[in-house]
């Protein structure tokens, strides 16, 4: 979960400082456009769905993922990239080894993070990487790697940095339409990601825009950093549906939720009770799981190939009057 060395999810101020403005700016430099891969599927739907909300993935959904999820892509070389991102960071690289050292121990630090959180009964835990990166830089620094402090802000420098170099994003064609569309016909919108710090910081550095300007609803948005656990866990929809009800009224039956993964995000989503729409419009990040007897007869109301397709599909309702 989140430590107190580091602001909440969604703050903009640390210590009097605008910590999120160098981290957009970064995401910016190190981006550069990206277009979706077709995966021969054709879109198939029922009748339109009556629906008051719409929730989202972010990776792979929203954003073309050059990974396919938040992760690291094929024939990245990571060590490269974790060298350049500590010096980005504003440390010294006082060996050539940083980036292989950096690479283990990033692997090393997330993989022990995962194994803690199983024994106290997290079947599907996400740990949050700033934690992991203020730790591999205080070992850098014990080692005599790296120079210079591994203060807050260098570490989410740090960090941002390597994932843009491994994971590099762009906005899914059609993405800043859709979201004026469904906010123009007040159906209240919503994320659900595995997801590190930064994602939300993808909107303003990619789109122009914060989430709220986007649409978002703060209540509405479930990050697997945040909550300690990770997709496929139902968990988190259970939470998001769980808002809907108590504080809106609404019924998880009218939630669609869009995602591009049967296992973590069409399964799940069904088990929460919402309408389901598969975004198979990008053949890196497509997870048809056809081989996985957890998601055999997982199908869902809908098969999207292009984000206008989600207005077609839902027949919005004033989720106010609800």
């Amino acid at each position: 979960m989140l430590s107190e060395s580091f602001p909440e999810r969604g703050e903009k101020m640390y210590n009097g400082k605008d910590v999120n403005r160098p981290l957009i700016e970064r995401i910016r430099a190190l981006s550069r456009p990206l277009s979706p891969l077709p995966t021969g599927l054709a879109p198939q739907g029922r009748d339109p769905l009556f629906v008051a909300v719409v929730l989202f993935d972010v990776y792979g959904t929203l954003f073309i993922s050059g990974s396919g999820d938040i992760g690291v892509r094929e024939n990245c070389d990571r060590a490269d990239a974790l060298t350049d991102a500590v010096r980005a960071a504003g440390l010294k690289v006082l060996s050539s080894s940083v980036g292989e050292e950096g690479v283990r121990w990033l692997s090393d630090e997330i993989r022990l993070a995962h194994e803690k959180a199983k024994t106290q009964g997290v079947a599907s835990p996400e740990v949050d990487i700033r934690l992991i990166w203020k730790s591999v830089l205080e070992k850098m620094q014990v080692h005599g790697l790296v120079k210079g402090s591994a203060d807050e802000e260098r570490v989410l420098l740090a960090a941002t940095d390597y994932e843009c170099r491994v994971n590099p994003v762009w906005p899914m064609p059609g993405l800043k339409e859709l979201l004026e569309n469904l906010r123009s016909r007040n159906v209240r919108m919503g994320l659900i990601s595995n997801a590190q710090f930064l994602t939300p910081l993808l909107f303003p550095a990619l789109l122009g825009l914060t989430l709220e300007e986007a649409g978002f609803d703060p209540a509405l948005n479930v990050w697997s950093y945040a909550e300690g656990e990770a997709k496929p866990s139902v968990r988190l929809y259970e939470r998001a549906a769980d808002v809907l009800k108590q504080r809106y009224g609404v019924a998880a039956s009218q939630v669609l939720y869009v995602g591009n993964d049967i296992l973590n995000d069409i399964r799940p989503a069904r088990q929460a009770g919402f309408r389901t729409a598969l975004f198979a419009g990008d053949r890196r990040s497509l997870r048809l799981r056809e081989d996985d007897p957890d998601c055999q007869g997982v199908e869902p109301d809908w098969v999207i190939t292009e984000l206008d397709q989600i207005r077609k599909c839902v027949q919005s309702c004033d989720p106010n009057s609800l």
